[in-house]
C-alpha cells in the first residue's frame, strides 16, 4: 500500500506514555516517600548517565558503518534511544514536582496522613495491612496503595476506631481502622 494512504505520526508518544503512567489529580504535587523519591532518583540516573550514553556511541558506530536503512544496530539503538529519552522525560517530570513526606518523623498521631500504615479490619474480622504513598511507589502485593486510591480516599483523614466506606470492585464495602502507624517504609 502507498504510504500517501497510511497514516503514520512522528509525533513523541508522550500521550502514550503518560497514559501509561498513573495521572495525578490537577494541581496535586507528586508526594513521594523517601525510600520512593530515591528509586525515581536512581532509575533517572542509571538512564541520563550510563544507558543513554552507552546507546548514542553505539548508534554513532552503526551510522558510521554506511547503510542504515538495514542496519540493525542503528534501527534498534535509534528504537531504544526513543525509548529512554522518553522514560527520562517522564522521570524528570515526576522528580521535579515531587514532594518528599517522610512518615517516620510525623509526630505520632492516631489520623491517617500521606506516609501511614494503616490496619483495618472487614465486616468479617480479617484484617489488612496498607502502607498510604505516592502514584509511583504503589505496589499491591507489598500492600502499598497509591494516595488518590479509593481505599485511601477513604481512610485519609480517618482516625483510630472509625469505620469508613469504601468502593470496591465487589461493591461498597465497610471497613474499621484498627491502627494508624508512621514508620520508615522502604
Amino acid at each position: 500500500m502507498n504510504k500517501a494512504f497510511v497514516k503514520e505520526t512522528d509525533t513523541p508518544d508522550t500521550e502514550e506514555d503518560e497514559a501509561a503512567a498513573p495521572a495525578l489529580p490537577a494541581g496535586s504535587k507528586n508526594y513521594l516517600t523517601p525510600a520512593g523519591y530515591a528509586r525515581l532518583d536512581a532509575e533517572f540516573n542509571q538512564l541520563w548517565k550510563v544507558e543513554r550514553p552507552k546507546l548514542v556511541e553505539t548508534i554513532a558506530w552503526a551510522a558510521s558503518n554506511g547503510d542504515r536503512s538495514e542496519n540493525g544496530d542503528y534501527i534498534y539503538g535509534k528504537k531504544r534511544l526513543r525509548e529512554v529519552d522518553r522514560r527520562i522525560r517522564f522521570l524528570s517530570k515526576r522528580l521535579e514536582h515531587a514532594e518528599v513526606v517522610d512518615p517516620a518523623t510525623r509526630e505520632d498521631t492516631d489520623q491517617v496522613f500521606f506516609g501511614a500504615t494503616v490496619t483495618v479490619a472487614d465486616e468479617h474480622g480479617k484484617e489488612s495491612t496498607y502502607a498510604i504513598v505516592g502514584v509511583d511507589e504503589a505496589d499491591a502485593a507489598r500492600g502499598r496503595i497509591a494516595w488518590i486510591s479509593p481505599m485511601a480516599r477513604a481512610l485519609l483523614r480517618a482516625r483510630e476506631g472509625d469505620t469508613v466506606s469504601v468502593q470496591t470492585p465487589e461493591g461498597r464495602r465497610e471497613v474499621e481502622i484498627v491502627e494508624v502507624r508512621y514508620v520508615a517504609l522502604d
